[in-house]
């Protein structure tokens, strides 16, 4: 398949935000992007199927009530929920970006250890420090190659990308939580972890971990590498003059790291399909 012949879904509702970026991020690789409210899906007016990427970009969707992404979660796989699962099935891409992260856990969708899950089997808790945070963080890339999001990027690669959430804790069930943790290494499913600018795990502290999370986990992927969320906002550090210090430079950087995200996926798809 041809760049220019990749068609990408991107899903908003109320209070979802950084949809047009993302929506330029992947028009600059050469891709069609749409942003389509979910009411347009749920009508029938537009087919999943008719598209290669499925992307649920950040915010705070029905103002975050009950959960962050609970609400749109159930209404996506209780609507929508066989056509997600053929999309998901067949190897189409679907991707998180912070609200849209909690969506994926929230619909059962990641881990996905044992497959899509009828009930969430993580959570993305509130901030601990409690908290709305808005910075740059570091990352450092875990994955062995099996995310179709990161294969471009080096295992051990540190990026630097922002964060805008106050519910961003991944957590796992405490009476599994060790036993989870090892099969999502097993399985290859850790793409991103919070560190410092030299690539050292922020383990668990603050402010190199903003929020907590189990193991300093940033984003994971299924088994499979085809569904990926991660708290970041790639979007947010796709070009360079979005860079917090670009005016540091001389001559300043065409991209930032955010594009690697982005262009990885592009190449699966392109070969894939």
């Amino acid at each position: 398949m041809k760049r220019e012949e990749i068609r990408v879904c991107i899903v908003r509702v109320g209070g979802t935000n950084c949809d047009a970026e993302t929506k330029r991020a992947f028009e600059d690789l050469g891709a069609k992007a749409f942003i389509h409210h979910l009411n347009e899906i749920f009508s029938r007016k537009r087919d999943l199927l008719d598209y290669q990427i499925l992307v649920f970009p950040g915010g705070f969707s029905y103002g975050d009530y009950v959960r962050a992404g609970a609400i749109l979660a159930k209404k996506i796989m209780a609507r929508i929920g066989k056509e997600i699962k053929i999309f998901a099935n067949e190897g189409r891409p679907i991707l998180g970006i912070c609200n849209g992260f909690q969506i994926l856990v929230e619909a059962g969708l990641l881990p996905g250890i044992n497959g899509i899950s009828d009930f969430p089997e993580a959570a993305l808790a509130t901030n601990s420090p409690i908290g709305y945070r808005c910075k740059w963080v570091y990352l450092k890339h875990e994955n062995s190659g099996k995310c179709v999001f990161t294969q471009l990027i080096p295992k051990g690669r540190v990026l630097r990308i922002p964060i805008a959430h106050a519910e961003g804790r991944f957590i796992l069930p405490k009476d599994r939580e060790m036993r989870m943790l090892n099969k999502l290494l097993e399985n290859d499913q850790i793409v991103f972890r919070y560190c410092n600018e030299r690539g050292e795990y922020a383990n668990g502290r603050y402010p190199d971990n903003p929020n907590g999370s189990f193991y300093d986990i940033a984003g994971i992927c299924n088994p499979e590498g085809t569904i990926f969320g991660l708290m970041p906002h790639p979007e947010r550090a796709y070009y360079g003059w979005q860079l917090p210090d670009w005016t540091r430079n001389d001559e300043p950087l065409k991209y930032g790291d955010g594009k690697l995200i982005f262009e990885s996926v592009i190449q699966y798809v392109t070969k894939k399909f």
